[in-house]
């Protein structure tokens, strides 16, 4: 009987010391969001804790403080932040959303790590019959005692709420009515105490707080003596500010003007000091708040946002700062949604001193220095702004030599002179993660031309250097255009800030593919309008005329007539290019399809380039074409028609309709617009998430001859006796074709061509596009890249033993013997979960268990949003993740694989998940926060939350052992790689 148990459990293909390995290489984890949060509706700053909360409208927020310190928390409804408010001197804040529920979040230490936990959640609720606006709440102040919140209503009304309990102390409500009662009839009515717009603590006396009403009563309430001082402005009122010293306060107003009002001891109903209308005398928009910092040289800062003439600048997002006679009017690209002011906040200090200015602006953060001549923008370390201009691509190169990453530092620096050199200001906690295990670069290609090089090695996405290839062409945009320029006597004095323009000049400039060669420092990048770039890096700017040529991918074929948009028109003679990757050739497909497909040999100087129609070779070292391959099937002529032309046919436009709807029906949260090209060409395939047979498609289906994947091998093509460079391209329509290439040896690489011949034409039976390509050595390795080997960083390929072809189609994967092409093995996809391929890369994962071993395998994303690990070269499932939801379709076709296990994908358009699949490799957020010791107000700050003062930040702790794995063998690597520079 135990014989038969042990036999059912030992059945074929299960492994108990397989299992085991297992557990011990894979593990998924989404680690990290990078970039800046989707749809931003709240912000929040803790002077004490130097910590930020940002609240967004899906219901996340947000904790930054300094880099690598950063915190996430969801509320369990979808429903939008609006506002944040930390309790003075504690590790806890509280949020309101638009279903006006109050939630209390902690920071607290559970297991070995902190979670930002949410601790009660609340509904004032009215009493029976009363109306919704009865108990809105418009304003919360979280009073110094720490003990209360009082809540300002749509009515009126102020009800005190105990903390942490959340219960309404009932007897301690300040009503309209109490309010009337102790002002003069002549001043107001009932109808002057409705809508609580700002609640302000007095900030030398907890007893006493301001309430301003939105009709522009303002009152200072006496908590313990019921007592009540009265100003009335006759201006809808937007805000209220203390002065440090409580002697006066300052109210701005929807007609744009701001007052100051003294507040004496004697009960006198004051006078207003001053009221100012700053950009008047036309009819302004309103001041919604607003700071007056006093300084030792007694010039106050006075800031505010808004209050821009109504007619001519009523469109601008702006927040002046007045310094004396200096006035600037910061002018931002999108909505601004709040702001703060970073200044002393010792409360023994006599000035605010203020240092820097924080706005969230819908689409970026900005940050100016407050104390620097000119105020200049903070380079800010995380929340970059992905999308300044629309992701359209992206490319991850793993562990760049360092040689490589100080010269792109470099060429960064140079772009950044204009930014201040201030320290970052919000610099709450201690990120105690170890030191990223080596250098990894994300590179993003964007509608405006542009890649941007991000630092990707750990928890913070940090811009390192962009790049333009605009300057090439003839576009309608003068690139020395400077949005900042201003005469001496503008009125208002406007500045632009911020990175976000969305507006593309043209949207042909689109980078759609990007390759990088982290040895030679070559770059290829391929656009929308067939253009491909290759450049090199340079050290310092440089004049040089770009060369060009010409790839016809339809020979001059009969019957084709292409209907899309015109290639990009470029510069004649020398171009000035500025330090950093300079393009040296433009090679330019005809028609000016996008470039679907890219691959560089840096080794042998050439280029491979595929678009809808076909594939081509370019020699970048003699600039010359070595050939050109048509693919374009006779019936294709959606693959004319180009994802930018306006010639659509109905069929084609209503496809596109339907999938509109269908993308627009999903969450809000998740929701993105991704790469207008690549996502377009995409969707002219089959994006359907779910079909219920796979069926060969016939020839006469649209877009076979796009081609999907293209890929450089020195292996066995002709004969087993001889190995010769080869280039493979796969289409669409499930041909795969393979081309000989003799490149000639160095001394003579200048003289002698580059020849190519067609080897072979494969065609998968049940013709699906073709994904993936790879050729497997003698001991079934993948082959290293270009120059790795002479980089001393990989084995040279095993040559001795027979190689095989790795083909990944959208259906299955197929394994050939070379050179005869026979089928040896293949592993195919569920027909029935309608399961397609549509990403896929080698990744090799280690043991956490053991530093010596390591393994290659398949990383593989499928429309279904799920990611499989397919072993090598036997082709057997791992292990299968569920990671994105199946109709988020952009972001299934924003992802990209690293090299070691981990991944990226677009949750929004300016936001990265990252995911890692690895036991070994995670980076995600560690860090610990000091809770100081405080007294003020006669109340001692106790610890809640804390160990021994501490705040410990992350969603989870490294291992020791997982610490100690970190010196492992990338690093190794990453030593030997800059020793032999």
């Amino acid at each position: 009987d135990l014989k038969m148990k042990m036999r059912r459990f030992l059945r074929p293909g299960h492994d108990p010391v397989r299992e085991r390995l297992k557990r011990d290489l894979f593990q998924f984890n989404k680690t990290v969001e990078h970039g800046f949060p989707h749809q931003p509706s709240a912000l929040g700053y803790s002077p004490f804790l130097r910590l930020m909360a940002i609240g967004t409208r899906s219901g996340a927020i947000k904790l930054y403080g300094a880099p690598g310190v950063e915190f996430m928390g969801l509320h369990e409804e979808n429903n939008t932040v609006m506002q944040i408010h930390f309790i003075p001197d504690q590790c806890q804040l509280v949020t309101l959303l638009d279903d006006n529920s109050l939630h209390l979040w902690s920071l607290k230490q559970h297991g070995g790590a902190s979670e930002l936990r949410e601790e009660h959640r609340f509904t004032l609720k009215g009493p029976p019959g009363s109306p919704p606006s009865a108990t809105q709440v418009t304003a919360v102040l979280p009073h110094s005692s720490r003990e209360v919140l009082y809540l300002g209503t749509e009515s009126g009304s102020i009800f005190v709420l105990e903390l942490p309990s959340f219960r309404v102390l009932e007897d301690r409500t300040i009503s309209p009515e109490a309010v009337l009662q102790r002002i003069s009839e002549d001043n107001c009515n009932r109808r002057s105490c409705e809508l609580v717009e700002a609640l302000r603590e007095h900030p030398k006396n907890p007893d006493q707080i301001l309430i301003g009403y939105s009709r522009g009563l303002i009152v200072l309430w006496d908590l313990r003596a019921g007592r009540s001082f009265v100003w009335l402005s006759f201006q809808q009122l937007e805000n209220l500010y203390w002065q440090r010293d409580g002697s006066k306060f300052i109210s701005c107003h929807y007609d744009g003007s701001y007052t100051q009002w003294p507040v004496s001891s004697d009960n006198r109903q004051p006078e207003p000091l001053e009221n100012t209308v700053p950009y008047g005398p036309f009819p302004c928009k309103a001041i919604s708040k607003i700071y007056w910092q006093t300084t030792k040289n007694g010039l106050p800062y006075i800031i505010f946002q808004g209050g821009m003439p109504r007619a001519s600048y009523g469109d601008r997002h702006s927040i002046s700062v007045i310094h004396g006679s200096q006035q600037t009017a910061f002018d931002f690209t999108s909505r601004v949604i709040d702001f703060f002011i970073i200044f002393s906040s010792d409360p023994a200090a006599e000035f605010d001193d203020p240092s820097a200015l924080v706005v969230l602006a819908e689409e970026e953060l900005v940050v100016i220095d407050l104390k620097s001549a000119g105020w200049p923008a903070v380079h800010p370390p995380y929340l970059a702004s992905l999308h300044c201009s629309a992701i359209t691509c992206s490319h991850h190169v793993s562990n760049i030599p360092l040689k490589l990453w100080e010269r792109i530092i470099s060429a960064g620096s140079k772009q950044n002179i204009h930014y201040s050199s201030m320290p970052w200001p919000i610099d709450g906690g201690t990120n105690i993660a170890p030191d990223p295990p080596q250098r990894d670069l994300l590179l993003t290609g964007h509608e405006d031309g542009t890649v941007r090089f991000w630092d990707a090695s750990g928890v913070c996405l940090h811009l390192l250097y962009k790049l333009s290839t605009v300057r090439v062409f003839l576009t309608d945009a003068d690139p020395n255009d400077n949005m900042n320029t201003l005469g001496e006597d503008e009125w208002p004095p406007l500045r632009k800030v911020g990175t976000f323009d969305p507006y593309s000049d043209d949207p042909r400039l689109g980078i759609q593919k990007i390759y990088l060669c982290k040895y030679s420092g070559y770059l290829a990048v391929a656009g929308t309008a067939g253009q491909v770039l290759v450049m090199e890096l340079n050290d310092e700017d440089a004049e040089h005329v770009v060369d060009h040529a010409e790839a016809d991918l339809l020979q001059d074929q009969e019957g084709y007539r292409w209907k899309g948009h015109e290639k990009l028109k470029t510069r004649d003679g020398p171009v000035r290019f500025e330090a950093g990757f300079q393009p040296f050739v433009l090679v330019q497909c005809q028609p000016p399809a996008v470039v679907t497909s890219l691959a560089l040999h840096s080794e042998w100087k050439l280029v491979a380039f595929g678009t809808s129609h076909g594939f081509g070779l370019f020699d970048h070292q003699q600039k010359r074409l070595v050939f050109v391959k048509c693919t374009l099937h006779p019936s294709d002529q959606l693959a004319l028609e180009g994802p930018l032309s306006r010639v659509k046919s109905l069929k084609k436009s209503l496809r596109q309709s339907f999938r509109r709807i269908r993308r627009s029906r999903v969450s809000s949260r998740k929701r993105s617009c991704w790469c207008k090209g690549e996502v377009d060409a995409l969707q002219e395939m089959e994006l359907a998430p779910v079909q219920r047979k796979i069926e060969a498609r016939s020839a006469e289906d649209s877009f076979t001859g796009f081609v999907r994947t293209l890929y450089f091998a020195d292996t066995f093509l002709r004969d087993s006796s001889r190995h010769c460079p080869s280039l493979w391209a796969g289409t669409n329509g499930g041909t795969v074709y393979a081309f000989c290439l003799r490149v000639p040896p160095a001394e003579r690489r200048m003289d002698e061509p580059v020849r190519a011949e067609q080897a072979k034409e494969i065609q998968l039976m049940h013709r699906a596009p073709v994904v993936g390509i790879l050729v497997l050595d003698g001991r079934s390795t993948p082959l290293p890249e270009p120059l790795e080997v002479a980089h001393d960083l990989s084995k040279s390929p095993d040559m001795q033993g027979s190689h095989q072809l790795l083909v990944v189609s959208e259906e299955q994967f197929k394994v050939f013997t070379l050179p005869k092409v026979s089928s040896k093995l293949k592993l195919k996809l569920t027909a029935l979960e309608g399961c397609r391929v549509r990403k896929v890369t080698v990744a090799n994962f280690g043991s956490c268990k053991t530093d010596d071993y390591s393994e290659n395998d398949l990383a593989v994303l499928t429309n279904l949003g799920d990611i499989q690990i397919i072993s090598l070269p036997f082709l057997k499932l791992q292990i299968r993740y569920p990671c994105i939801r199946k109709e988020d379709v952009s972001g299934i076709a924003s992802c990209v694989f690293t090299k070691y296990g981990q991944g990226f994908y677009l949750i929004s358009p300016s936001e990265f998940e990252r995911f890692s699949l690895s036991t070994k490799w995670l980076v995600e957020p560690r860090c610990i926060v000091e809770m100081p010791e405080v007294t003020s107000n006669n109340h001692v700050h106790n610890k809640s939350g804390t160990e021994n003062g501490k705040i410990l930040f992350g969603k989870s702790f490294f291992s020791s052992s997982l610490l100690e794995r970190k010196s492992g063998r990338l690093m190794e690597h990453a030593l030997l790689n800059d020793e032999s520079e």
